[in-house]
């Protein structure tokens, strides 16, 4: 297995994880309550090869970028700003599966629309 990417559409009782390897090919798809340690069992098997973690900056982020940095994925976890995403103009269907594979394609294709470090926003928010 390859270099992987990891994004979540995070949602405020459950998340869509999606996992792409770096020539795209989807690994890992799969909705996983806000359960930490359901989080990082989910993970565990990818852990070593995920290169990036882009969480979906919603109100309720802080636990969960807590606990994968906590849990051996510092330096990987950034934000991503759903305000900044254009994939939503024009189409008229999106789910949390297409949604967390869009991020992941833009965090391997390294097309950054506005990642954000968690500690300077949560510095602002707080």
């Amino acid at each position: 297995m390859e270099t992987l990417y990891c994004a979540i559409d995070l949602h405020s009782n459950n998340g869509f994880y999606g996992i792409v390897e770096k020539s795209g090919k989807r690994v890992f798809g799969k909705r996983i309550p806000n359960k930490l340690g359901k989080i990082l069992h989910a993970l565990e098997p990818y852990k070593e090869k995920i290169k990036e973690i882009a969480v979906e900056s919603t109100y309720n982020w802080y636990w969960l970028v807590d606990g994968l940095v906590e849990n051996g994925f510092k330096d990987k976890v950034k934000l991503a700003n759903p305000a900044a995403m254009e994939q939503y103009s024009g189409l008229k269907n999106t789910d949390d599966k297409s949604d967390a594979f869009f991020i992941a394609e833009h965090i391997r294709q390294a097309v950054h629309f506005c990642i954000l470090h968690q500690t300077l926003i949560r510095l602002y928010r707080n």
